[in-house]
């Protein structure tokens, strides 16, 4: 029979290792399909957080989940192109699709660093005021002025300045397959400098 203090020893450690277990789900529950997508599809590139390590991928932490929800839904359904992404979005069930934007949309974004000051002072000056001489109009008017954007669009603000810069000359370009009507209009005018300055402003802010 054990004594008093190993019972309460015993007892003490059993409660601490609940409260760690506990501790550790945090965010929306998840199905077994949809934690069974993140850690074999969504993790490999954006990190089970929305972390991405590479600037290649997009931070998806703190995303606002119906703007999510829709590109998850263009990627499966061919709408918007990506040799990556449409095979990883393949054969995903709606519920699902909405379980992983949840998730992503309720983790913390993690603390930015910010670029080139000289840079991102233009490209603040383009972020909340535009280039009345090119045409370009403010991206603060349909984003916000902090880049958070809203349910419809994107949240900017703490993006891969690579990822931004690719998005927006693909934009400009037409490559991009979805979500082109207003953004081409735009990016079509902003110079190399413009959309690198930007790009760098937006990486460090919250």
């Amino acid at each position: 029979m054990k004594s008093l203090p190993t019972l309460v020893l015993t007892s003490l450690l059993f409660c601490t290792g609940s409260v760690f277990a506990q501790a550790k789900v945090t965010g929306p529950k998840l199905s077994p399909a949809a934690l069974e997508t993140i850690e074999t599809r969504c993790a490999l590139c954006h990190g089970k957080e929305g972390e991405s390590a590479s600037a290649v991928y997009p931070r998806l932490a703190a995303q606002h989940p119906d703007y999510m929800v829709k590109q998850l839904k263009d990627f499966r359904d061919g709408r918007r192109k990506s040799d990556a992404m449409n095979e990883m979005a393949k054969g995903l069930a709606d519920e699902v699709i909405v379980e992983l934007a949840g998730w992503f949309s309720s983790r913390a974004p993690a603390a930015r660093r910010g670029g080139d000051p000289d840079l991102a002072a233009v490209g603040r000056y383009i972020f909340t005021k535009g280039n009345p001489y090119s045409g370009v109009a403010a991206c603060a008017s349909c984003h916000g002025e902090k880049g958070h954007g809203t349910q419809q669009l994107p949240r900017l603000a703490g993006q891969h300045p690579a990822y931004v810069e690719t998005q927006l000359k693909e934009f400009g370009k037409r490559e991009r397959t979805n979500d082109n009507a207003v953004m081409h209009t735009i990016a079509s005018k902003l110079t190399e400098l413009e959309v690198h300055a930007v790009a760098v402003f937006l990486g460090g802010q919250q």
